[in-house]
């Protein structure tokens, strides 16, 4: 085939494959069979891998997945993406209705919408192509999982009708019911844990690093909102009816609704249509339709004040508490899990519910042989919500929480002021060995995707790992062949699972990429109690390497931005143990990443190097823009005002009491331009 021939049957091939894609996942259409929609696809790949130059931006075959990522790029959003007020019964939603009519002066027309469980995106269109796709996030940025998005076939890569102005649509992505049971059942194959609910599976679905395996599983999209104005569009509703047209797949479960009685039959309706749903909801939306109403009621903080959600109660179910497991997590928190005569409930069966920690079960009074309400409303675990007192036996007796931990046999302790009970033997005790392994290697850690839970107990179970520092001692020859045996359970046979040599290649390959994982991100890993993703970037920004922190005070830990006093305790007591200083040093042997480089330190000058700053009060610039100066030229941003602070940068609305704090300390109090003229 020549050049020409080959760039205009690609361009015949996009378009029609695009066109089967609408008909089948949005317009639930299908035009063709399931083969010949995959040779077409067939076709196109390999006319784009002979002819790459003529490969259109919005190709098809990008729904298939491109080359795996190493992270995920944060976003502003040009629009907030804030979160709904929920409301929980109708009264609520009367007291919404009366403050929308007190401010516009008189009633309302409603759009009803179904609230999807899954994980919110924002799109953006440009020229008519899809050019980004961020997550929500904390509603100001979020993550750019553009190349994840299109592989969800329901969303268009390009606009129909020939639009081509900039346009930003959000909805939901999700995953149904039958995608979320076909996922758990291949997890189970392989012996990985299976996802709690189709909404986790999607979230962790949308975060994964090779688009690849993303477009395997299977997720969808609705898209509900419009954050800007459209040509001649007026009402929420004509907005929906505008961007459908335009490809985008809109449920046509909605309803416009002219009072309160038709919002509350809509309610009412669905409340017992969902469990028709192919997908999960979890209530209904409700938004003012009128564009320009919703514009004049505006936002608060948090919320708009045009729409609120409405919660459906959470479903419930009596079973029987036949007995009572106690389950070590990575931290060593004992959690008392319920196991339950199997019930069915919300498209489930429960077999397992939480019960928290001692309070909650001396609150509840829970007893062995109760018959007791179990709740599911999103929890990873359902849980128990209260006791049928009527029915309890006379052989129940109360429930006393555990002395010693389940797994090692060591003392509990339950710190003054704290719900859990914990095992102190951190070290030694399987599952927290187990789980701090599972914390290393995760996205937001060492991202080493290659491993999960499934392989994690077997390198463990193999005696392979018994620390962080031991992953990187793996190697070919002990990995290579490698079995786990997964009983066989009711219905199902024995499973065998071994490490062949891809597999085993995989797992040294992200291995061996971990060590280029910057030093925050490795001082989150190592997993000290309290020390969070943010924390451990503040620690590592003030620190700078891992030894300055190793060898820091309490006094100068505390004085770092945002670390209190219990922080700073769990990070001295984590550094006082032999085991975790070797752990340490084993990791620098490996070549990880113990300090920030040079060049991400972008020193101006070094001009207020040993000088340690607070900054209060409201400035020209940014308070943030503020302490990056200061950082820039070598100085030290601290949270709170100590013998040890050099000085205190004062702006406007500085609250008194740092002021004679400062002044009782002999710190010397500057201005805005007093600091300006330090680094001139």
């Amino acid at each position: 085939m020549n050049r020409e021939a080959a760039k205009q049957k690609i361009q015949e091939l996009s378009k029609e494959i695009e066109e089967h894609n609408y008909a089948y996942y949005v317009l639930a259409q299908p035009t063709i069979s399931d083969y010949e929609f995959d040779q077409k696809l067939k076709e196109l790949q390999k006319l784009e891998q002979d002819f790459p130059q003529y490969k259109l931006p919005d190709s098809p075959t990008d729904r298939v997945g491109g080359e795996p990522t190493n992270d995920f790029p944060t976003v502003k959003h040009k629009y907030p993406m804030l979160s709904l007020g929920n409301s929980y019964s109708l009264d609520e939603i009367r007291d919404f209705d009366n403050r929308v009519q007190k401010a516009v002066g008189h009633p309302v027309e409603y759009v009803c919408e179904l609230k999807y469980d899954g994980l919110s995106i924002s799109l953006t269109y440009e020229n008519g192509l899809l050019v980004r796709a961020v997550t929500r996030g904390d509603g100001t940025q979020g993550d750019d999982v553009t190349y994840n998005v299109k592989t969800i076939k329901s969303i268009p890569l390009s606009l129909r009708e020939g639009y081509s102005e900039a346009l930003e649509i959000r909805g939901e992505v999700y995953l149904p019911h039958k995608a979320f049971q076909e996922l758990n059942e291949a997890r189970e194959e392989i012996g990985e844990n299976s996802f709690a609910n189709p909404r986790n599976a999607a979230a962790g679905s949308l975060k994964m690093l090779d688009p690849k395996e993303v477009a395997k599983r299977k997720l969808d999209a609705f898209l509900y909102y419009i954050p800007h104005e459209l040509p001649g569009v007026s009402t929420h509703y004509e907005a929906l009816k505008f961007v459908r047209k335009l490809g985008f797949k809109i449920s046509n479960n909605i309803a416009v609704c002219n009072n309160l009685n038709e919002v509350f039959e809509f309610i009412n309706d669905w409340d017992i249509g969902r469990k028709t749903l192919p997908f999960d909801i979890d209530g209904i939306v409700i938004k003012v339709n009128d564009l320009h109403l919703q514009k004049e009621l505006g936002f608060t903080a948090k919320t708009p004040r045009w729409a609120i959600a409405y919660k459906f109660k959470a479903e419930q179910a009596e079973t029987i508490l036949e007995s009572i497991d106690y389950q070590v997590g990575r931290t060593g928190a004992v959690t008392p899990v319920a196991n339950l005569k199997p019930v069915p409930l919300a498209g489930t069966t429960v077999k397992r519910a939480s019960l928290h920690n001692a309070d909650v079960m001396a609150q509840l009074d829970v007893r062995i042989g109760d018959t007791v309400y179990v709740e599911k409303g999103g929890e990873i675990i359902p849980k128990i919500v209260g006791v049928n007192l009527n029915l309890r036996p006379d052989y129940a007796v109360p429930s006393d929480f555990i002395k010693t931990c389940p797994e090692c046999g060591t003392p509990l302790v339950r710190t003054e002021g704290e719900a859990a009970h914990y095992c102190p033997n951190e070290d030694h005790c399987p599952p927290q060995i187990k789980g701090k392994l599972e914390h290393f290697i995760s996205r937001k850690a060492m991202n080493i995707d290659s491993l999960g839970e499934g392989k994690i107990k077997m390198l463990y179970d193999n005696q392979l790992v018994a620390d962080i520092a031991d992953l990187y001692e793996l190697n070919v020859e002990n990995l290579t062949g490698l079995e786990r045996i997964i009983p066989a359970e009711e219905g199902k046979k024995e499973k065998k699972i071994s490490f062949r040599e891809k597999t085993v290649q995989k797992i040294l390959s992200g291995i061996e990429q971990s060590r280029e994982v910057p030093f925050a991100r490795v001082l989150y890993a190592l997993g000290i109690r309290f020390v969070g993703e943010t924390v451990a970037k503040k620690l590592a920004e003030y620190f700078k390497n891992i030894d300055n922190l190793m060898n820091a005070s309490l006094e100068t830990l505390i004085s770092v931005d945002e670390i209190g006093e219990k922080i700073a305790a769990s990070i001295l007591e984590y550094f006082s143990r032999d085991e975790h200083i070797k752990i340490i040093q084993r990791l620098k042997e490996n070549g990880l990443q113990m300090e920030i480089p040079v060049s991400e330190k972008a020193l101006v000058s070094n001009i207020l190097e040993g000088q340690s700053f607070v900054v209060s009060g409201v400035f020209s610039r940014s308070r943030d823009e503020l302490k990056n100066l200061i950082e820039q030229f070598g100085g030290r941003n601290v949270s709170a005002l100590s013998a040890q602070t050099n000085y205190l940068i004062a702006g406007d609305n500085m609250g008194p009491a740092k002021k004679l704090k400062a002044e009782k300390l002999n710190i010397p109090i500057i201005s805005e331009k007093d600091f300006e003229k330090m680094i001139q």
